[in-house]
């Protein structure tokens, strides 16, 4: 079987369950941010050098299969996708980062008042991008949210979450590398 189907050539793609849609349509594009969001980890994750921020980028790309797949079924469907053994997004995902950023802040003296300028390393530039599409994501999802009924509000906390651990990983970063010059 070819990847290339041809299914999606006039413009319409398949959700979960052979639901049909346009590719222009809002859960589309918000399962599509969070891709790239994933793509954007992975790049960060491959320049990592401290094996702390490898594995919590790790855990985050994992975890961001649930968001997708959650976001990639209608509503009408959500059902059967849990039966078919498939999670979804939970407060425990949302509590997880929410303890990472929590030890991170605990050890570091950060001071937060100005505007971040990305770019100082490629490790942080990568991180500020990932941060950046993040928040992307997490507008279109909001979109998605304000027009789906009983719309699961943890996928919206955990992206809100996620861009702020991306924000804080390549500041602890750029703290390290400051201390050892």
């Amino acid at each position: 079987m070819s990847i290339a189907t041809k299914t999606g050539d006039k413009g319409q793609t398949s959700l979960m369950y052979g639901r049909r849609v346009g590719k222009s349509d809002h859960r589309v594009d918000a399962y599509g941010c969070v891709d790239e969001l994933n793509s954007a980890l992975g790049l960060a994750r491959a320049v990592a050098t401290d094996d702390f921020v490898r594995d919590e980028i790790l855990t985050a790309q994992k975890e961001l299969i649930t968001v997708m797949g959650e976001l990639a079924t209608m509503p009408v469907d959500l059902e059967r996708y849990h039966k078919d053994g498939f999670t979804f997004t939970t407060g425990a995902m949302v509590d997880r980062v929410t303890g990472v950023i929590d030890k991170i802040e605990s050890g570091e003296k950060m001071k937060f008042k100005d505007w971040v300028l990305p770019g100082s390393s490629l490790e942080t530039a990568t991180l500020d991008l990932a941060r950046a599409t993040c928040r992307r994501a997490e507008r279109r999802v909001a979109s998605l949210a304000a027009e789906t009924k009983d719309f699961n509000a943890e996928i919206l906390r955990y992206l809100n979450r996620l861009s702020d651990l991306c924000w804080l990983l390549a500041r602890q970063i750029e703290l390290t590398n400051a201390r050892s010059k």
